[in-house]
């Protein structure tokens, strides 16, 4: 499938997946008389009951269905991880988009949500798992768009170690209020810096990789042997 209709589906997809899950997500509100603005604190398991258990296997699934999508498009494991982070962005930003069309929620990029609860409770700002999003669909459709020209990144161990490290201190900086959130308290101040931190060091790596030299592939690697067996006939 060609780059842009590759891109193409995978944003359609992502993007009505998000429709769904927020739609979803309006239903179990009304349904159990809750407001996104009284996330905080967190309800009590024996209110919620099994609810928060279904909440942990519906993130898996929604997981699984965005890494089904990246590894039917893609064709080399770096292919796979980018187009995987392309549904991901998509379907993240366009689940703040849909609720905000149906609910007006978030009020504002400062609105703190709670992001996942695998294995503890995420939770920040809306604006920074956009921003995480953001530069997953940036950099996963540049190393897929270079992967599709036959020049797929060179992703070395040092690039591994960043992209690795740069996102576990961001999921540090989602879970640092876990404690607060899971004995009933209110979020605290959110630690921008870390997250920033992270952030800097998971780009660095992705900038890292795609200018480290690409690894000829696909076509290129079939021109280069194209031409290699033209110059041993000229030389005949």
């Amino acid at each position: 499938m060609k780059f842009r209709n590759a891109a193409i589906s995978v944003v359609v997809f992502a993007t009505a997946m998000a429709y769904m899950e927020s739609a979803v997500v309006v239903y179990l509100q009304r349904a159990l008389g809750i407001t996104p603005d009284r996330l905080f604190p967190l309800q009590n398991g024996d209110i919620v009951g099994n609810l928060a258990a279904i909440e942990v296997g519906r993130e898996f699934a929604t997981l699984m269905m965005l890494g089904a999508i990246g590894w039917m498009l893609g064709r080399s494991w770096v292919d796979r991880l980018a187009w995987t982070s392309v549904a991901f962005g998509v379907w993240d930003i366009g689940y703040y988009f849909w609720l905000w069309i149906f609910i007006g929620w978030p009020h504002s990029p400062g609105t703190w949500d709670v992001l996942f609860l695998m294995p503890v409770p995420w939770a920040g700002p809306v604006w920074a798992p956009i921003a995480v999003s953001a530069a997953l669909i940036g950099f996963g459709l540049e190393a897929t768009r270079r992967t599709g020209q036959g020049r797929m990144p060179q992703v070395r161990p040092l690039h591994m170690a960043g992209a690795i490290g740069g996102g576990a201190i961001v999921v540090a900086s989602f879970a640092a209020n876990a404690p607060a959130l899971l004995s009933g308290e209110m979020p605290g101040w959110f630690p921008w810096p870390v997250f920033v931190a992270g952030m800097a060091v998971a780009c660095w790596a992705a900038v890292a990789a795609l200018g480290a030299g690409p690894i000829a592939t696909g076509a290129a690697s079939e021109a280069e042997r194209a031409s290699a067996l033209g110059d041993r006939a000229v030389t005949r």
